[in-house]
């Protein structure tokens, strides 16, 4: 199939993430091979940096919460033990009594764990930036970020932002080519997905553990995988259905302190765990908590085999047709028009239907799509896109997390922070506001003060290639300095838009 400059440029701002100086005349010479070659059975790249995995992470947040436990303790032990007690200097609320030394060194252990585990996902989410800036693997990439967000866990709740870089490392990144099931599962069992959803503390009313606790069924998880991330709110399930999938899904759960002090409790719980990505130590089926019996969802009963009951129905949902509908939509409103074309939605719908949801299939056929390549850009780039982007174009990389996190947060993309388990929006509606542009603009004054880049004629040249329009390119030229021929660049309609 023959290919142009144009084709390279669309390739590297619609399916990746920008071009990079001199990029576009490299894939020129076959874009649709420059996206196929990134599909590879590892998975997408990974960020790089010493990071803890989940193990490590897990052992840190279960030292964070013990000292959690203690701390409450001393809140209580401090407390008058009447209405009538003798009043006393009270410390500042949620503080111990500044008397009691042991009191406070916990408390100040409490604090400096939640900090360094906070500042870490803060460098991990750098260093993703970084990535983006600087990969020759852009559509490998971008591919990776949709199924993070299509599987979302936010950080804007810290239990579940604790695991939010080591899931999408472990759980998201190393199966974005594989099967759809085993990326789903893989997900939806790791500690940053069960603690934002509450799955963790889920409890079968008729379970051992039931009959003892005051606890009950959370049905947050359940919901979501089948409205979110399976067969969609049009998938024909019914509330009934989400009760039973919770029900099957009670037991899933993280390691905890208790398990630590009784050694043989954890393994029994993982010789029931059929273990999957992160690792051994990143889930925990306890059966204790398990509600027995068989479950009906959506017309098809499977019988109690603890672990494997829910395991089994998570895959029948990823599976299912209205799965292979929503999510193929989905993936073409993303890539190439908010309104996606019903053709290339029926490509992708057919690939991941007949390959039996292999996403490097689905991924194949909207590069082989003609409906990718149309010359018109259709989508608003996302703040974190937008700035990535420029940082392609200019030939640098974020170096500090402070600057590159006010920026998103400015622009109402804040660092692995969505608003809600629907993942962050993705449409020109949601990110084209008019204090959105603003935002954006200012970013564009900043950073161009900053670039070094010594014409910026060339660098417009080769962020845009053939789609840089006439306008633009004469805005640029005629620009009185080159911070202001750089911010016109980055605000023009060309660069916004991908």
């Amino acid at each position: 199939m023959a290919s142009s400059p144009t084709d390279a440029a669309v390739a590297l701002t619609r399916l990746g993430l920008g071009a990079r100086p001199g990029e576009i005349d490299r894939v020129a010479a076959d874009p649709r091979g420059w996206a196929t070659a990134q599909i590879r059975r590892q998975g997408a790249p990974q960020p790089s940096g010493q990071f803890a995995d989940t193990a490590e992470r897990v052992a840190q947040y279960i030292d964070y919460q013990s000292d959690a436990g203690l701390a409450r303790r001393d809140r209580r032990a401090a407390a008058p033990a009447t209405a009538d007690a003798a009043p006393s200097p009270a410390p500042a609320p949620g503080m111990p009594d500044a008397a009691d030394p042991q009191a406070v060194a916990r408390r100040e252990a409490r604090q400096a764990a939640r900090r360094d585990i906070t500042q870490d996902t803060a460098q991990e989410f750098l260093a993703r930036a970084q990535l983006g800036a600087t990969t020759d693997d852009g559509f490998a990439e971008r591919w990776a970020l949709f199924w993070s967000n299509a599987l979302t866990v936010s950080a804007a709740k810290f239990a579940s932002g604790a695991f939010v870089g080591q899931y999408e490392r472990e759980a998201i990144r190393p199966h974005v080519f594989g099967r759809f099931e085993d990326l789903v599962l893989a997900a939806e069992q790791h500690p940053a997905m069960l603690l934002y959803l509450d799955q963790a503390r889920s409890v079968g009313p008729d379970s051992m553990a039931g009959a003892r606790r005051n606890a009950g069924l959370n049905e947050n998880l359940a919901r979501e995988m089948m409205e979110l991330h399976t067969v969609g709110a049009d998938g024909g399930y019914t509330q009934g259905d989400v009760t039973e999938l919770a029900r099957a899904l009670t037991g899933w759960s993280i390691p905890a302190a208790r398990d630590q002090r009784q050694p043989n409790r954890p393994r029994r719980a993982r010789n029931m765990a059929a273990q999957a990505e992160p690792g051994p130590d990143g889930f925990v089926f306890r059966a204790n908590v398990h509600e027995p019996g068989a479950r009906t969802v959506m017309g098809k009963t499977y019988p109690a085999a603890g672990l494997a009951q829910g395991q089994a129905i998570l895959r029948d949902l990823a599976r299912h047709p209205a799965t292979a509908k929503r999510l193929s939509c989905r993936l073409a409103a993303h890539f190439v028009a908010d309104d996606p074309p019903p053709a290339l939605v029926a490509r992708l719908e057919t690939a991941w239907t007949r390959s039996g949801g292999d996403l490097a299939q689905v991924a194949r056929a909207l590069i082989d799509a003609p409906e990718t390549w149309t010359p018109q850009p259709a989508k608003i780039k996302t703040p974190y896109d937008f700035i990535v982007s420029a940082h392609r174009a200019l030939g640098t990389r974020p170096q500090r997390v402070q600057p590159l996190r006010q920026a998103l947060l400015d622009m109402g993309q804040p660092p692995f922070s969505p608003p809600s388990p629907e993942g962050w929006p993705d449409t020109a509606a949601d990110w084209a506001g008019p204090d959105a542009l603003v935002k954006r603009l200012n970013w564009s004054r900043n950073a161009a003060d900053l670039a070094q880049a010594s014409d910026p004629n060339a660098v417009a040249a080769a962020a845009l290639g053939p789609r840089l329009g006439e306008r633009t390119c004469l805005a640029v030229a005629r620009a009185e300095s080159r911070p202001e021929a750089l911010t016109l660049l980055f605000m023009s309609p060309e660069f916004q838009r991908r």
